[in-house]
């Protein structure tokens, strides 16, 4: 099956459904909150649920250069394989926890088990499919986060009807039983064999080896340029995953039930819609000028800037429904071509590495969001945080279109 010509998209398919759940475990707990609170009481607090959230981020940030060191040096297959069973494990877990602290540890365990998995999937799939078809290879991945974060806003229904300890324990199975799927599925593209490190054997040379790939990268200027748009706009992109939900129902004054499945399915949804175009865009753009996907990723950004300002403040249904969708497609057209732009300025060794980084930066920049967007929710000024978001995003476009100039489309060492 590795050898046949749809292979590569075989593995999109693959990998897609382990984002689905990667997306969709994380994603659950942000709209199960009422539903845990008769038992943990300590989540009524909105600065207590804002730790909880974040928890999972600072670790899920500390570990993902790590992560990245590790997908460009080991196989790349055992590394999503392994991660999917550890956080389905704990999702599993969950179910069974009867305090905050248990459901604080846990989820940090998961921000180390999930962290593994993106970058070694991104730069799976940039191995297997060329510059014809990389952006939107990437892009149709990326949905899968989006569904996963959609299907994450039923955790409050599915938790309503049943309870939210039964909800835990059914997605964990899922992810489990799919971990021993990709044992007999999923295929690594290296060429050559990878052998497991014994870390005791490594010589001097060997280990600095392994931090060659950081140094590089931090000595490269169109990196520190990608690093920075990447951070401002991780930004709006984790306050809309772990609060919109809480903003659509204290605005719009609805039911956490109806409010987390209507946020995560617009936002969901809308960029879907976004990364399929963004990534057909982008692939066709760089063919006839080598800053294509520059200028494809630039156009999503200046999408969220209105839809920011709209969301913060809009007091209808309408108005803020639509203004997520205008963020959703703009957010996936930019988020379908990280990994494309990485290409033009990183060789394939280091991919892993360097989009380990920008995850540790972007999910840095998440956690501190969620932390001040709790405070901000228990003031009473959480639409108000949502706007101010829209200046940092506005200077983070300048910069990308102003200095990110690309050569080539897929770089090569010389």
């Amino acid at each position: 099956m590795k050898n046949t010509k749809h292979y590569p998209w075989i593995v999109v398919g693959l990998l897609w459904l382990v984002a689905l759940l990667n997306y969709m475990d994380r994603q659950m707990l942000a709209t199960m909150r009422p539903s845990m609170e008769a038992d943990i009481p300590e989540l009524v607090s909105g600065e207590n649920f804002g730790r909880l959230m974040a928890i999972f981020l600072w670790i899920y940030a500390l570990m993902s250069p790590i992560s990245g060191i590790i997908a460009d040096k080991l196989n790349r297959k055992w590394l999503i394989v392994g991660s999917l069973f550890v956080w389905s494990a704990v999702t599993y877990a969950m179910g069974y926890a009867t305090t905050y602290n248990q459901v604080y540890w846990l989820r940090a365990l998961m921000g180390v088990s999930e962290a593994l998995y993106i970058p070694a999937g991104l730069s799976l799939i940039a191995d297997y499919h060329q510059q014809k078809t990389r952006s939107l290879a990437i892009g149709i991945h990326m949905t899968g986060l989006y569904v996963g974060s959609a299907l994450g806003g039923f955790g409050a229904t599915i938790a309503a009807t049943y309870s939210w300890h039964t909800t835990f324990h059914y997605f964990g199975i899922v992810g489990v039983v799919y971990a021993f799927v990709l044992v007999f599925l999923l295929k690594e593209k290296k060429a050559t064999e990878i052998k497991p490190i014994d870390l005791d054997l490594i010589t001097t040379s060997e280990k600095s080896s392994l931090f060659k790939g950081l140094a590089l990268l931090f000595t490269n200027i169109s990196f520190w340029v990608i690093l920075f748009y990447f951070a401002i706009i991780s930004l709006p992109g984790w306050a809309t995953k772990n609060w919109l939900p809480t903003l659509f129902s204290e605005n719009l004054a609805i039911p956490m039930e109806q409010a987390g499945p209507l946020a995560t399915i617009a936002i969901s949804f809308s960029s879907l819609l976004g990364v399929i175009f963004g990534g057909i865009l982008s692939d066709k753009w760089v063919q006839k000028n080598i800053k294509g996907r520059v200028y494809t990723s630039a156009i999503g950004l200046s999408l969220t800037i209105p839809a920011l300002l709209l969301i913060g403040f809009g007091d209808s249904l309408f108005n803020v429904v639509g203004a997520v969708l205008c963020f959703g497609i703009g957010y996936g057209m930019f988020d379908a071509n990280n990994m494309p732009i990485i290409c033009q300025f990183v060789s394939s060794k280091y991919r892993g590495t360097a989009y380990g980084v920008l995850n540790m930066t972007g999910v840095g920049c998440g956690a501190l969001v969620t932390s001040l967007l709790g405070k901000s929710s228990d003031s009473g000024t959480l639409g108000y945080g949502f706007a101010l978001m829209a200046g940092v995003v506005a200077i983070a476009l300048v910069v990308q279109v102003s200095f990110l100039r690309p050569k080539v489309n897929d770089f090569v060492d010389a």
